[in-house]
């Protein structure tokens, strides 16, 4: 990344995340690359598992004309550009410590660089810690596993579905409250 994407970046990041404060949205990601500004949002860190939260589609709509707004009006990026907002999703990717700590207690599926003969390639599993260096994750069976954010090579949260109840069965649960 050259030296203009990350003053761009940083331009960008200043005007967005106070709109999206006010909108009660965290700034997820920001990535300026081949005349695309892409910008993703997420709800705020709560009580909720990471697995359980998110932004509908009138709220990324109103974050992207608030936000496509301020940029016409400042003007931050030189040239020109396609704006992108979006939400990152029920797979999302985990890319910076950040990440992985809004999404303990996830599953996440994470695949490491080379590591030498005889060595796990791909970890599955619920992400228990992480922090400025590395992250932990426990797989279904075994031991948990801690790794270094530099023996990542990519990592994402996996959704897991869950058995659709039987016809009938929700309303027999309610009614027994």
């Amino acid at each position: 990344m050259s030296e203009t994407d990350t003053t761009t970046v940083g331009r960008v990041t200043r005007l967005v995340s106070p709109i999206l404060s006010d909108i009660h949205l965290d700034l997820y990601d920001l990535e300026y690359r081949g005349g695309t500004l892409r910008i993703t949002v997420d709800a705020p860190v709560g009580d909720e598992p990471a697995d359980k939260r998110g932004v509908d589609l009138e709220t990324i709509a109103l974050a992207t004309r608030l936000i496509s707004r301020e940029l016409d009006h400042e003007d931050p990026v030189p040239g020109h550009y396609t704006l992108e907002v979006s939400s990152p999703g029920l797979e999302r990717t985990l890319r910076t410590p950040a990440h992985f700590v809004r999404s303990i207690g996830a599953t996440v599926a994470v695949r490491l660089r080379d590591i030498g003969e005889g060595g796990e390639r791909r970890l599955h599993g619920t992400l228990e810690a992480a922090d400025d260096d590395s992250i932990t994750v426990r797989p279904d069976e075994g031991e948990a596993r801690t790794v270094p954010y530099t023996h990542i090579d990519r990592a994402k949260t996996v959704f897991v579905w869950g058995p659709t109840p039987k016809p009938g069965q929700q309303k027999k649960k309610e009614q027994q409250r």
